[in-house]
């Protein structure tokens, strides 16, 4: 607001395009859906009733919706612990002087740039039950093939574990800037002061990178609680509701079921999540950045 009272009239106009489009794509689908989701609309008829909040109500009683709650925090907060965890290594690594340092940055960042769907696809033929490339190693070794994209209790590790290798690079890119910002003058002082590599990655490393590491989290977080894609191509959602994220379940109701009443209630849902988890982690970050 102060730039716009200090810049010329004409030049606000140049926000206009931009409005237009947020308006167009993101506001307006936006009050739609919420409006959709008090109603019991199929997604296809034009004729609708207005059913205030029973949709609402129906998520209550709803007995897969604690699963898929938990999976897709478990696919939000697993993916940002390890994708910062190992982005970071990385970028520690990276930023020596090594060799083989830019191609190692180039091998690491390639997987982000494919198609999430197609990264998906890409691990569903390693880990599929027959003629996957894992199992044709397990065979070597064992009688039985294993099928863990039907086991309840690893299909949703396995999905986190993708989307991390595929994103990790991003993170590390986001670290590596980070670290490259930091003046050396910093660890020469600390030497002097006699602190050791492990001293000065807690004492300065870690304190100076936390604006790299607020950005990393955020990002990792949004993209980990929205993740779609690689669930598609790796299960389904399945066996029954097992790996279910809200945005496959809004999916798979509005174009399974035709329930897009519903749908609209379980993406507001996630909306929710996703908004009140990454502003409350943005806003304790930001103080952690201002005491460090």
């Amino acid at each position: 607001m102060r730039m716009s009272r200090n810049s010329p009239g004409w030049l606000n106009l140049m926000y206009v395009p931009v409005l237009l489009l947020f308006s167009l794509f993101i506001y307006y689908p936006f009050i739609q859906g919420i409006r959709v989701s008090f109603t019991n609309w199929d997604g296809f008829n034009a004729n609708y009733s207005w059913i205030g909040l029973d949709n609402y109500v129906r998520m209550l009683h709803d007995k897969n919706i604690g699963t898929v709650i938990r999976n897709t925090l478990i696919y939000g907060a697993g993916s940002t612990f390890f994708q910062n965890a190992i982005g970071l290594m990385y970028a520690l690594l990276l930023n020596q002087s090594i060799r083989t340092r830019g191609l190692t940055r180039t091998i690491v960042y390639l997987p982000a740039i494919v198609s999430p769907l197609i990264m998906g696809y890409i691990w569903y033929f390693f880990f599929q039950f027959r003629g996957g490339a894992l199992n044709d190693i397990v065979l070597l070794f064992a009688d039985k093939p294993i099928n863990l994209l039907a086991n309840p209790d690893a299909n949703v590790w396995i999905i986190m574990a993708v989307n991390t290798f595929q994103f990790v690079g991003v993170a590390m890119i986001i670290f590596l800037a980070g670290l490259q910002s930091i003046s050396k003058d910093y660890y020469e002082a600390s030497s002097i002061d006699g602190a050791g590599p492990v001293s000065k990655f807690f004492n300065v490393t870690l304190p100076l990178l936390a604006p790299s590491i607020t950005i990393n989290i955020v990002l990792n977080l949004i993209g980990g609680l929205k993740l779609f894609d690689v669930i598609i191509a790796l299960t389904k959602g399945g066996p029954g509701y097992a790996s279910q994220s809200l945005s496959t379940l809004m999916y798979k109701t509005y174009f399974g079921a035709q329930d897009a009443g519903y749908a609209a209630a379980l993406g507001n849902l996630m909306f929710l999540m996703i908004a009140i988890i990454s502003v409350a982690a943005l806003l304790f970050l930001r103080r952690k950045e201002i005491q460090s």
